[in-house]
C-alpha cells in the first residue's frame, strides 16, 4: 500500500527535462514523464482532502479500499467458471483499487492499451479474413462430428425413451 503516492508523483513532475543531444537516458525519462502526463490522470490517491490530511484516516480509507476491491475481485474470480460477467466484475474491483492505488493503476492502463491494440489488430482486413476462415473450417468440422454421431447412434428424442 502506497500511502505516500502523492509525493511521488511531485518527484516525477520536477525531473529534469532531457537534453537535446539524443542521450537515450534522457529519452527514458521524457517517456516517463510523457507518459504519467498524456495517459490519463495522475497517479495516486483520490481521497477527498479531508481524509488525506490525517495519516491514520488516510491509512483506513485505503484498508476499506482494498477490502471492497478484494471482495469484487474474488466475487469476479467465482463468476469466471459460473455464468455471469466475470472479467467485467473483476475489472471493475480493479478500477476500485485504481482510486487508491498506484499498482492498479499501472494495470488498467497497460490493460486498456493491451485492448485498444487488440481491437486495431482485430479490425485489418488480412486477421478477419484469417478469423472468418478459422471460424468456417471449425464449424464444418463439429458439423462432420454430430453428422457422424448422429449417423452411428441415430437421433432418440428424450421423450421415446424404451426402459
Amino acid at each position: 500500500m502506497n500511502a505516500e503516492s502523492d509525493e511521488r508523483d511531485g518527484v516525477v513532475a520536477a525531473a529534469d527535462p532531457a537534453p537535446a543531444t539524443g542521450d537515450v537516458a534522457g529519452n527514458v525519462a521524457e517517456d516517463a514523464t510523457r507518459d504519467v502526463t498524456e495517459e490519463g490522470p495522475e497517479l495516486g490517491s483520490r481521497a477527498p482532502g479531508f481524509i488525506k490530511a490525517s495519516r491514520a484516516l488516510h491509512l483506513s480509507w485505503q484498508v476499506g479500499v482494498f477490502l471492497v476491491g478484494l471482495a469484487v475481485v474474488v466475487a469476479g474470480i467465482i463468476m469466471l467458471p459460473l455464468p455471469g460477467p466475470g472479467w467485467l466484475v473483476i475489472f471493475g474491483g480493479m478500477a476500485i483499487w485504481a482510486t487508491e492505488f498506484v499498482w492498479a493503476q499501472l494495470v488498467l492502463r497497460w490493460t486498456r492499451r493491451k485492448v485498444t491494440e487488440a481491437a486495431k489488430r482485430a479490425l485489418d482486413p488480412k486477421v478477419r479474413r484469417r478469423n472468418i476462415a478459422l471460424t468456417v473450417i471449425g464449424l464444418v468440422i463439429v458439423a462432420v462430428l454430430v453428422g457422424v454421431y448422429v449417423w452411428k447412434f441415430g437421433i432418440v428424442m428424450p421423450w421415446k425413451i424404451h426402459e
